[in-house]
């Protein structure tokens, strides 16, 4: 049976949110806005299409360099670009402007700390059908689960396991349950729901993000359950499986050690 949960008091984040747009995304959004804005006045004053396009992208991606994280700096320089292949270079800065709040919409700014939306590939995970048996009844969670396309893959491996998945976007959430009707999906924080009782929890998030999970996934989760992440590994930790994924990825396998120290304990050591 699938429900959709919304919880009553969803955790603060770390930062007000005056604070988070000044970090992210009010540059990207700042600087794509600006970009069209450039691209429409030069338009208008006679410049060539090439030109305005030229000097537009330029502008967009001009404060990438001050932001950080790899992810964040090509979604500024891409912005500009892909919008006008969408949308036509000659589109009025307003029709940016509501893609722009479309976006939000359907990715709201808590959800912009976490990854981008990259869809799980549908056979990215089989590998794990073989690796890593579960018996029926087992609970595994896609945290950050989108519109569902790790839960299906994630189904595709374990037909007789309980699926949860946790989104943190309204939109997607609504969408991902009527999606995945044999799953359970929450509109959650997955940094603030709890992971207790879960026997495999699977990300595709970012590279930033996997110190963190680790350390919530020893701190909550039982001794010789699972993390399971595409792509991206935890740092300084011996993954128990490293499987392939197809196209190149990797798709690292963790066991919750019976003992563990967090990642910030070990770092700071």
């Amino acid at each position: 049976m699938n429900t959709l949960q919304l919880p009553s008091s969803p955790a603060s984040p770390a930062a007000g949110p005056a604070a988070q747009w000044l970090r992210w995304p009010l540059p990207a959004l700042l600087a794509w806005t600006a970009a069209w804005l450039l691209n429409l006045l030069m338009l208008r004053l006679g410049v060539g299409d090439a030109a305005a396009w030229a000097m537009s992208a330029a502008v967009g991606a001009a404060p990438a360099f001050s932001v950080a994280g790899r992810w964040r700096r090509g979604l500024m320089v891409a912005g500009f670009p892909l919008s006008s292949l969408a949308m036509g270079s000659t589109a009025p800065a307003w029709a940016w402007l509501l893609a722009a709040l479309a976006l939000l919409l359907a990715y709201p700014l808590r959800a912009w700390s976490d990854a981008p939306f990259f869809p799980t590939p549908r056979r990215a995970l089989l590998a794990l059908a073989d690796a890593l048996p579960l018996p029926a009844g087992s609970r595994v969670m896609d945290a950050g689960c989108g519109l569902g396309h790790g839960l299906r893959a994630l189904r595709a491996v374990w037909p007789r396991v309980q699926l949860q998945g946790v989104e943190w976007s309204a939109g997607l959430a609504w969408l991902c349950a009527r999606r995945c009707r044999d799953a359970e999906v929450r509109r959650a924080d997955m940094w603030a729901l709890p992971w207790c009782g879960i026997d495999v929890v699977y990300l595709f998030q970012r590279p930033e993000s996997m110190a963190r999970a680790w350390d919530k996934a020893c701190a909550e989760m039982a001794p010789a359950s699972h993390l399971v992440s595409l792509e991206f590994a935890v740092p300084g930790v011996e993954p128990l499986l490293r499987l392939d994924a197809g196209g190149g990825r990797p798709l690292w396998v963790y066991r919750i050690p019976a003992r563990h120290r967090s990642m910030k304990a070990r770092i700071g050591r």
